[in-house]
């Protein structure tokens, strides 16, 4: 059955060339091509419809952002908005989720806002409810919520316990609490995409800061990707995991990191930070059915820095 797309063009394509019967020469000619992009344009839509891109269609699905009220936690859910999902943003900051929700239904993208502490594990639970009870399922979750403290002027034997503990008690425990609420309804109905947001961190030792508690937090969100990924490969639910290299983000800008910057681009092999949209390629193709018999996988999208 054809797509309201593809009969719209069909339509168009029909008037056109009656139109060109009644024509004289010169319109003819420039009606002749508008006939020719609405073919080529119908031709499109069907492969989309029909072909490959399809699988890339997420229309109806329910997905949900953590940290998505800024940076990488916002362009994925304008990502996964565009793409066709229902999105709800959830972050710790409420007025910052509530923005981009808004944003997202200004577009005609329907959204909820949603205020969560994933460190908390009662409030990690509550929030997967309130999707539940507003969109009626969870099919995709971006676990991407996330802190970092660094320095360049003190060594590990000199961080405090409270960093260490908050650190682990936000990008650790969170994930693994999102990941618990969230698989409880996705291994009850046999299907969804779990995709944590670790880091390239992971896989090597920063310099010239030093961030020991990061680095172990998201060495253990890869881990527990793998494991989860394994766990529940049989029962539909895919469990991945994408590690960026540096962004550009407001996190990324203050003028205190400036040297540090430039040290960032200077190693990298693209001689650029990520802009946050190049994250969004990897995670549509994680969240869609192209990636069906893809689970405990990181994706590693750090401009090849970690190469060298």
């Amino acid at each position: 059955m054809a797509s309201p797309q593809v009969t719209k063009m069909e339509s168009l394509e029909a008037l056109l060339k009656e139109t060109l019967t009644l024509a004289d020469d010169k319109v003819k000619a420039k009606l002749a091509e508008a006939t020719e992009l609405a073919s080529t344009i119908k031709q499109r839509q069907q492969l989309f419809d029909e072909g490959v891109l399809s699988k890339f269609n997420l229309d109806g699905k329910v997905a949900l952002v953590t940290g998505g009220g800024q940076g990488i936690g916002e362009a994925l859910a304008w990502g996964l908005g565009e793409a066709g999902c229902k999105v709800a943003v959830a972050d710790l900051e409420f007025s910052r989720a509530e923005k981009v929700a808004a944003d997202l239904a200004a577009k005609g993208i329907p959204s909820l806002a949603i205020k969560v502490d994933v460190s908390n594990k009662e409030d990690v639970e509550a929030m997967v409810q309130t999707i539940l009870d507003k969109f009626g399922d969870l099919d995709i979750a971006c676990n991407n919520a996330g802190i970092v403290f660094s320095t360049t002027e003190n060594h590990s034997v000199d961080i405090p316990a409270s960093q260490w503990e908050k650190t682990m008690a936000v990008n650790l425990n969170g994930v693994f609490y999102c990941c618990q609420a969230e698989g409880r309804h996705m291994l009850k109905k046999g299907s969804g995409k779990i995709i944590n947001t670790a880091s390239m961190s992971a896989s090597i030792v920063n310099h010239p800061q030093i961030q020991v508690a990061y680095n172990a937090s998201k060495a253990g969100v890869v881990h527990t990707t793998r494991t989860l990924g394994a766990e529940w490969a049989t029962r539909g639910v895919r469990v991945n995991s994408i590690s960026p290299g540096y962004a550009d983000t407001a996190l990324n800008r203050t003028e205190s990191l400036t040297k540090i910057r430039n040290q960032w681009i200077d190693e990298t092999p693209m001689k650029r930070l990520a802009d946050v949209k190049d994250l969004v390629g990897g995670v549509l193709y994680l969240a869609s059915p192209l990636s069906d018999f893809c689970t405990g996988h990181d994706l590693i999208i750090d401009g090849g820095f970690t190469l060298w």
